[in-house]
């Protein structure tokens, strides 16, 4: 944080900061919106947010915790103004399970192929959780920060979710 504050080693320092989280910040948007330049452009508006925005950090919680903030706020308002500007038919294939099946950086088995179809069932907010704690392996501690709601809600969300999931296989059987 000291050479981020700093102007003479700002840009090296943010540049370290970009190199270790955008892997995994690629990949916690893009199991949000599924598409992978959906996800390439939230990820950099996401780091020129974090770059215009981080003398305002006040360092309260990790820079990652921040940095998911921010991309997940970034992925929320995107799927918001997508849901409000698309009119989807009911006879439309255009669905995110065959979006996925036709992208061509998705390179999952047919488990992972049903385990999206299932995730797009969920209520944003519980794929969000589910997302965070399955694939992020992220604490509920963190996740609070983030996301601005109780350990316990997190929690029965995710829990929720996992039933949810589950009935969805089950019903393949």
């Amino acid at each position: 944080m000291r050479q981020l504050r700093q102007p003479a080693t700002a840009s090296a320092a943010f540049s370290v900061l970009v190199k270790e989280y955008t892997e995994p910040l690629y990949w916690h948007l893009r199991r949000l919106v599924l598409d992978h330049d959906d996800a390439n452009d939230l990820l950099q508006n996401t780091f020129i947010k974090a770059w215009v925005n981080i003398d305002s950090f006040q360092g309260n919680s990790k820079i990652s915790t921040w940095l998911y903030r921010i991309a997940t706020n970034e992925a929320l308002t995107f799927l918001k103004k997508q849901s409000a500007n698309e009119m989807v038919s009911l006879d439309d294939d255009d669905t995110p399970a065959v979006q996925l099946e036709a992208d061509e950086y998705f390179d999952g088995d047919d488990v992972q192929q049903r385990l999206q179809e299932a995730l797009q069932t969920l209520p944003p907010k519980q794929r969000l959780v589910f997302n965070m704690k399955y694939y992020d392996e992220m604490k509920y501690e963190d996740m609070s920060e983030i996301l601005h709601t109780s350990v316990g809600a997190l929690k029965a969300s995710y829990h929720l979710a996992v039933k949810k999931i589950a009935s969805f296989f089950e019903e393949d059987v």
